[in-house]
């Protein structure tokens, strides 16, 4: 615990030192990741949400300060509320979580305060229900996938199409419940928050595709999908934007 103090101490030292030099010219900045949630080991980085009075476009960067890997997602107040908007949308609330857990160093008044508290309320509320063109696009890359692992196949073949199923399977069971879904490490620990049962179903599951039996993967998914309606390929369509045309010129 002492050394796990330190360290977020160290961190949110380091966070002020980056405002008042690097990004100089920030008004605020919330500080998160797995040091500040005492979780952090000797590898873990980092992530600052930095808030600028204006700015003509956001960027994210990634740097090295007094020993710690920084990434820095930059914004103004009103492309982090677009982002802020866009992580409600996929459900996976990235920004989200960063802004409305993260220590706020710098200016506490005005628009910061404003964005975190929506932030926190959003986390509270959950994502919206499943519906629309993504949902759709969740079932049917899910069913395609699943459909992959129905024929026999080399090792090499199921362990590529487990680890792309895998995840999208976990957002399904996480978005499907009404929770919010994860990327990357997140989603199965979201899970077994969840559903510690469910959640070490589904990772004994991946773990026996991966070794080249996706018997277990395909019989989870498939269960899965039937709480949707089964599997879903007929009168999937997606229309392309009017604009995505281009030329290609004869060679001379």
């Amino acid at each position: 615990m002492q050394y796990q103090q330190q360290r977020i101490q160290a961190a949110l030292l380091t966070a002020r030192k980056c405002l008042a030099t690097r990004l100089a010219g920030a008004s605020s900045m919330f500080v998160a990741g797995s040091i500040m949630r005492s979780e952090g080991n000797d590898f873990s980085d980092i992530d600052l949400v930095v808030v600028y009075p204006t700015l003509e476009r956001a960027w994210r960067e990634s740097f090295v300060l007094d020993g710690f890997p920084i990434e820095a997602f930059v914004h103004d107040p009103e492309t982090l509320a677009y982002f802020v908007e866009k992580d409600i949308e996929g459900g996976a609330p990235v920004i989200v979580d960063m802004v409305a857990n993260g220590v706020l160093v710098g200016d506490a008044s005005g628009p910061t305060s404003v964005i975190q508290q929506h932030a926190q309320r959003v986390l509270i509320e959950g994502p919206r229900p499943l519906a629309g063109t993504s949902y759709a696009t969740m079932l049917y890359f899910l069913s395609d996938l699943a459909d992959d692992l129905r024929a026999p196949r080399p090792a090499n073949e199921i362990a590529a199409i487990a680890a792309q199923l895998y995840p999208r399977l976990i957002d399904l069971m996480l978005l499907g419940r009404g929770r919010w879904t994860g990327k990357g490490k997140w989603g199965p620990r979201l899970l077994y928050r969840l559903d510690p049962e469910l959640a070490n179903m589904a990772a004994d599951a991946f773990t026996l595709s991966v070794q080249g039996d996706a018997s277990t993967l395909l019989s989870l998914t498939d269960l899965e999908l039937a709480r949707h309606g089964g599997r879903y390929v007929e009168g999937y369509r997606v229309e392309a934007p009017k604009d995505a045309r281009a030329s290609i010129q004869a060679a001379p």
